[in-house]
């Protein structure tokens, strides 16, 4: 749908309230709920707006077909000293992700290294929320994850075969920002492509691209290539053969084998001529939790982040407007400033939540001052 980008803002809180009321409207369990809506208000708190409440079109549309279990709860299907298998069990991945991250910590706290698969999962958001719950517990996190969607076109072809595919990472520094990075395999994110159709905006220039390989700059066209359309779909991190695109299709690669291959989670390209719509998308995640303290003295390997951050802040800008950053501080910035001015709701958005509360039967909380 688009929009003209006009809308509100709403405090993060309410934000965060107006989810749970959904989820909850739609019968997942309260607990599973809150962890499902603080998650995705904090992923709108830190301007990830393609993650956030955004998402809850998508997942009424799995809910109403079926296909997404609210009610399933997560179980751990195997575990060892280091490492654990669980089953998210067709629910929406929150919950499961939450879980296995933290399982992944403990077990790095205890032994030095926790590695945690999820199979049979769903959308878990944002795979930077987690690498967050790592670095607040104080150990490095790696979140790895494979999607339903088949969007991805690989370099020399024409047709998608995988999907974004996010990698995110995070370590802790004492004193400065954690580092936090959160990407997407692809150029750009398919639910960013959304937004900008939420807005009404043109695509950047090598965003997606149609079956001859041409870029695609309005977001409805891209929209319809993306989702409903069997050629074209998303490049690889890079765009083009020219600019390194095959590295993003290999990062890709990479996060599908960890995320989906190695806990046993479907291979989408490969499932969907036989998957019924009823099925759940049995999505995989992949989270690691590395503890410095198992390979230096405490408290050095922050230090060191800190000297290693600050060095990259002293590099002259090219720009002396524009200083250069390191991942996560945009976010945290953005954080900062949304929790005075609100998060935005494009009027587009509010209309179609507005549609998701009256079928539901939950109150639309959105209205209002910021």
């Amino acid at each position: 749908m688009r929009g003209n980008g006009s809308g509100t803002a709403a405090p993060a809180e309410r934000v965060r309230e107006q989810i749970l009321a959904v989820l909850q409207a739609w019968g997942m369990p309260g607990d599973l709920a809150r962890i499902t809506a603080d998650l995705m208000a904090q992923t709108d708190l830190l301007g990830i707006d393609s993650h956030g409440i955004s998402m809850l079109p998508a997942y009424e549309e799995k809910w109403r077909a079926g296909s997404l279990r609210l009610d399933a709860r997560p179980r751990v299907e195997r575990e060892s000293g280091a490492s654990a298998l669980i089953d998210a069990m067709g629910g929406l991945g929150y919950p499961a992700a939450a879980m296995a991250m933290n399982l992944a910590v403990d077990k790095a706290l205890e032994s030095g290294v926790g590695a945690v698969s999820v199979r049979n999962s769903h959308h878990f958001g944002a795979a930077g929320v987690y690498a967050r719950i790592a670095v607040a517990r104080g150990v490095v996190g790696l979140v790895t994850s494979s999607a339903n969607g088949i969007i991805m076109v690989p370099t020399r072809g024409a047709m998608p075969m995988l999907g974004t595919n996010p990698i995110a990472f995070g370590a802790p520094a004492a004193r400065n920002e954690p580092f936090l990075l959160d990407m997407a395999t692809t150029t750009v994110a398919a639910n960013k492509v959304k937004v900008y159709d939420f807005l009404g905006k043109p695509l950047p220039e090598g965003w997606a691209v149609d079956g001859q390989g041409a870029s695609i700059r309005d977001a409805g066209q891209a929209m319809k290539t993306i989702f409903e359309r069997p050629e074209g779909g998303l490049t690889p991190l890079g765009g083009t053969p020219a600019m390194s695109s095959h590295k993003g299709y290999g990062l890709a690669m990479m996060a599908q084998i960890l995320g989906g291959t190695l806990g046993g989670s479907a291979f989408a390209a490969r499932r969907a001529a036989t998957r019924r719509p009823d099925e759940p998308d049995d999505v995989g995640h992949f989270f690691l939790a590395l503890n410095p303290d198992a390979f230096r003295a405490s408290g050095s390997f922050e230090s060191d982040m800190d000297g290693l951050i600050d060095a990259l802040h002293a590099t002259a800008p090219a720009d002396p407007e524009a200083p250069v950053l390191v991942a996560g501080e945009p976010e945290a910035a953005e954080r900062e400033r949304r929790r005075v001015a609100g998060i935005p709701i494009p009027a587009a958005l509010a209309e179609r939540l507005r549609g998701i509360c009256e079928r539901a039967g939950a109150p639309y909380l959105l209205d209002g001052p910021a």
